[in-house]
């Protein structure tokens, strides 16, 4: 439709909804509703035409706000360009904490802040708003205390992070915790465990709270899983592991072991909570800061000082969908291992790997692997025990009772799919199916829990697989492992002169990179922990080409590994010590992260 057509139908007065539709922010269609929504709402609550569009019909909140703040003649300001650090913070904390809580809750539903004062007029005070048109601006800027203020409009995902330093949200299981006295009378001469005193414990409402308290923890703090361990009859201790380490997080004593692991199983789905003798695994989903998070849940019995107490480990995997990368730029991939993987993840057919230890980022990788082949012209099938994120596009197969993981590859044989994921080949059987359907024109993704890339070679040789098969079958083997990152807003340079060049020579660094890099250590700020905040992935990428394949299929009683590996750094390889030394060298960690999650090459 014409411009010249469109304001036939739009009030020329509206200037917001032309600007925006004229600049295909908004449609028509969607920009004539919303009109209708503003004529028909009542004058003293109507609502400008940014806010219906944004809270009614799902406009993009800030290329919306951006036009009506340019409209009224709102100044906008870019954080980034402003120092947010630990002074700018306290400040803002300041003018926040005068308010009643009331009042604050407004403030962060109004996602609106306090930023500093104009520094050409040092009595106004700037405040940052996500919607400077709100009303609720001027009630909430009147408790600040000051004469003067000017609002400006702020990108809202900016806003947001700021927010949550500011004012952190509150975790009210455990404010509710605070207050309440858990404990059970535990006898000297008891005996069997009293099921009457234990329910009595867990009526209580403190360990509900203390358990939910502590899964709304682990996700606000980006812990990847929450680990609950009994330390005697009455101690049991929360640890959450952030950034690969275990940090102790809460200590509750008094209460009984069992009464917690109870509480847990109550909350999880597939776990019996009067069975103690056994491993459990269950989920538990919860909506928290309005997103739908999974959490897995494994319980293991183990061993106590008395052998009369049955207590049990309790892991709990935080599965959190935000935190999934689709976008396979973001993996980080050096020199050549990202060209090697885009080749293999190109080809029509054939299998990729990715092989090290638990909790090295295999699954991170491989999902955003399938994101950049996945289709809605293909059919792509997943087996996993347990699924652990939901892939949209992907069918992703249910293990159960009654098909369990063998019986579902061999399902998949018949059910006409293009790219397969197969969540581990375990052993010789699920070995065998990944790699006939492979040499069937499919592309599949795989793991395998060996050191490094050329001994995942050997594995499959020694369960059985043959060497023509594992030569013609397998695309590409990726190993993987994460290291720490430096925090960016405290780590410092090494001077030259401390810097020990015996040690860094012995990991390959040579003259020049000591004139041409800087070497940087961690610090220690309040914005990380120890220095390190984030981690990063660094790869060996072993591509089969033809002369690996040939290596590979003259295999006599067993793999020639080092052959293997000679020729792969020939074809181009990093080795996992050179990727890590390659992420010293572009100041993202140190040598001693390098060297604790690697061997010599």
């Amino acid at each position: 439709m014409a411009t010249d057509q469109i304001m036939g139908y739009i009030d020329i007065t509206d200037k917001i909804g032309f600007s925006l539709l004229k600049k295909g922010i908004v449609d028509y269609e969607t920009l004539e509703k919303s009109l209708k929504v503003k004529d028909g709402e009542e004058r003293k609550n109507r609502r400008n035409l940014g806010q219906i569009l944004v809270h009614d019909f799902n406009a993009d909140h800030d290329a919306v706000f951006r036009e009506v703040a340019e409209l009224y003649a709102f100044r906008e300001i870019y954080l980034a360009d402003e120092k947010i650090d630990k002074e700018r913070i306290e400040f803002m904390k300041k003018f926040v904490d005068t308010l009643t809580d009331n009042t604050r809750d407004k403030l962060i539903q109004t996602k609106m802040l306090p930023l500093r004062f104009d520094e050409k007029q040092t009595d106004k005070l700037i405040i940052v708003a996500a919607d400077p048109t709100d009303r609720r601006i001027p009630l909430i800027a009147r408790n600040f205390g000051v004469k003067k203020y000017e609002v400006a409009y702020c990108r809202l995902k900016d806003l947001q992070n700021l927010i949550e330093q500011v004012v952190p949200p509150e975790n009210a299981f455990l404010r509710l915790l605070e207050d309440a006295e858990i404990g059970i009378e535990v006898k000297e001469d008891e005996g069997a465990l009293d099921e009457e005193a234990l329910e009595a414990e867990i009526g209580k409402s403190a360990l509900v709270n203390l358990v939910e308290g502590a899964l709304i923890e682990a996700v606000r703090q980006g812990a990847s899983d929450i680990h609950i361990i009994a330390q005697g009859r009455n101690r049991i201790e929360f640890w959450l592991r952030l950034d690969g380490d275990l940090k102790l997080w809460h200590v509750q004593e008094n209460t009984m072991p069992e009464a917690v692991a109870a509480v847990v199983k109550d909350r999880s789905k597939n776990v019996d909570r009067f069975e103690r003798e056994m491993a459990q695994d269950g989920f538990i989903q919860r909506v928290i800061d309005d997103h739908m998070i999974r959490f897995r849940v494994s319980i293991m019995p183990i061993v106590g000082i008395e052998f009369k107490h049955k207590f049990e480990s309790i892991v709990i995997r935080v599965l959190d969908d935000r935190k999934v990368i689709t976008d396979i730029e973001k993996l980080g991939l050096q020199g050549p291992a990202r060209d090697f993987f885009y080749k293999a993840i190109a080809k029509p057919q054939g299998i990729v790997i990715l092989t090290g230890p638990t909790g090295c980022g295999k699954s991170t990788t491989l999902v955003a692997a399938l994101h950049q082949v996945i289709g809605p012209t293909m059919n792509v099938l997943t087996v996993e025990e347990p699924v652990e994120y939901i892939i949209r596009g992907a069918r992703q197969l249910r293990i159960g009772p009654k098909m369990n993981f063998e019986l579902a590859l061999r399902g998949i044989l018949r059910h006409d799919p293009d790219i397969v994921m197969v969540g581990e080949m375990r052993d010789k059987a699920t070995a065998e199916i990944a790699v006939k359907l492979a040499n069937t024109g499919h592309l599949t993704f795989s793991t395998l829990h060996t050191n490094d890339a050329t001994s995942a070679v050997s594995r499959l040789y020694k369960m059985g697989i043959e060497p023509f098969l594992i030569a013609y079958a397998i695309n590409i083997i990726v190993a993987q492992r994460l290291v720490r990152t430096l925090c960016s807003a405290c780590k410092r340079p090494v001077p030259k002169e401390e810097i020990d060049r015996d040690i860094y020579g012995k990991f390959g660094f040579t003259e020049e990179d000591f004139d041409t890099c800087a070497i940087y250590e961690a610090s220690g700020c309040e914005k990380c922990s120890g220095g390190y905040k984030g981690r990063a992935a660094i790869q060996e990428a072993l591509y089969f080409t033809k002369e690996i394949r040939s290596l590979i299929v003259k295999s006599g009683a067993e793999v020639d590994e080092e052959a293997v590996r000679s020729q792969a750094m020939k074809d181009g390889m990093w080795t996992l010590r050179r990727s890590g030394i390659e992420r010293i060298k572009s100041g993202e960690t140190t040598l001693e992260e390098i060297a604790a999650v690697t061997t010599d090459d």
